[in-house]
């Protein structure tokens, strides 16, 4: 048997045993594979931090965000990793339960604690430094929209006067404030389009009063346009349009558009700016203005070609508007109105045909002439040729067509000798 003390001895050392960890020069002994393996990573972890702040250090210079920003998270990131090493080994060595405040390892916790700290404070003023750049770009940016906005509405009021759309005012003037819209074929084709919309628009009322007043539509058509046969009855509505178009074109031969004038001389460039004055503008305002002016007259003389005075009576009742027409006026009646829409877009397209240098040439289309797809473009959309005709012919021309530098627009044509297979 043991002496009492010696077993006292063998049991607080049993004891302390059980109190307190494994050293770390034992734990290192003990699996020295372990300890081999965190310190490889540790080095490899500021390795990879190194090169992560060298990163951010040529981020500077040249100076690019992008990459600055890049580099930054390359940074947190391996140290991330190393806190997670150093937590990973703290777990798994953890420190004697009896440690004394002058205990090495709390003092160097404590320091890198506040090596972090002072990290998240460079970092914080870093961010804060960023949020007021951007801030002063923000206020710098919303000053060039509010500028950008003010030049941008006195640049539509400009583009208004002089006859141009808002939504073509980034074709039409360039960054110094030029106009300087292109006399391309695109463009007088776009003209072109306008201009026959508008004839088809008139021709809407006129054969609607003319029913109102009891003409007979059949007769009517025949008259203004003799022996054409019809593929289906509606489509005598090319008659009433092809009459309408053959006396608002007469004349686009001529630079004056065969209008009386005191002899004046007009240049290509003239004819582009009277085609941007009026664009945009109301023709009943332009003639209450310049009454006896070209347009005025081109628009009198018109209108007094295309609604007969026949006509005119069965549908008022009397000649009181064409009297006036006669005499010099312009009334303001919805007729008279709708009627101005189409002279506005026969005299506008005149204008823009003649300010291209050579100015463009109208070409008309002969009844019975065979059907040329060169020339030509039918009304009629899905059409089947008969077969006792070799070729569809012209029944009547609905629109002329144009020479414009080398190529053609087509004229618009009802054809005859064709089967509707719509």
């Amino acid at each position: 048997m043991q002496p009492s003390g010696a077993k006292d001895t063998q049991l607080r050392e049993s004891n302390s045993q059980k109190v307190h960890p494994q050293p770390m020069e034992e734990a290192a002994n003990q699996n020295p594979e372990a300890v081999e393996a965190m310190v490889s990573r540790i080095f490899t972890n500021i390795s990879s931090l190194k090169s992560a702040y060298i990163q951010l250090q040529s981020a500077h210079t040249p100076y690019d965000p992008d990459k600055i920003q890049a580099a930054d998270k390359l940074v947190i990131s391996e140290l991330k990793n190393l806190s997670e090493l150093k937590h990973f080994y703290r777990e798994h060595n953890p420190k004697p339960v009896c440690v004394s405040p002058q205990d090495s390892r709390l003092a160097v916790e404590i320091q890198e604690q506040q090596s972090l700290l002072k990290t998240y404070e460079v970092m914080v003023k870093k961010f804060q430094s960023e949020i007021q750049n951007k801030d002063s770009e923000i206020l710098q940016l919303q000053q060039q929209i509010q500028e950008a906005s003010q030049k941008r509405v006195k640049l539509e009021k400009n583009l208004k006067l002089r006859g141009l759309s808002a939504k073509e005012s980034e074709n039409a003037v360039d960054e110094n404030g030029h106009f300087s819209m292109d006399l391309t074929p695109e463009f007088f084709r776009s003209a072109v389009e306008s201009a026959y919309r508008a004839i088809h628009d008139f021709s809407k009322p006129l054969i609607n009063m003319m029913k109102a007043a009891g003409w007979d539509l059949d007769a009517a058509a025949n008259s203004v346009q003799p022996d054409i046969v019809y593929a289906k009855r509606a489509h005598k509505k090319y008659a009433f349009e092809s009459h309408i178009c053959q006396r608002m074109f007469s004349g686009f031969q001529n630079e004056f558009f065969s209008v009386k004038h005191d002899n004046l001389a007009v240049t290509t460039d003239s004819f582009y700016h009277q085609y941007l004055a009026l664009r945009e503008m109301d023709p009943l305002d332009v003639l209450g203005q310049s009454p006896d002016s070209l347009f005025g007259n081109f628009c009198r003389s018109k209108y007094l070609a295309v609604v007969h005075a026949k006509m005119e009576a069965s549908f008022f009742g009397n000649l009181d508007q064409r009297n006036y027409v006669m005499a010099g006026g312009h009334p303001r009646t919805a007729f008279y109105q709708a009627f101005l829409k189409l002279a506005k877009s026969i005299w506008l397209l005149h204008r823009l045909a003649y300010s291209f240098d050579p100015p463009i040439t109208v070409f008309q289309v002969k009844k019975g002439s065979p059907f040329s797809e060169v020339y030509m473009e039918s009304v009629l959309q899905n059409f089947s040729v008969e077969e006792n005709e070799e070729k569809p012919k012209v029944g009547l021309m609905v629109m002329p067509g144009f020479y414009i530098r080398g190529s053609v627009i087509q004229s618009q044509v009802y054809l005859t000798g064709v089967k509707v297979t719509e």
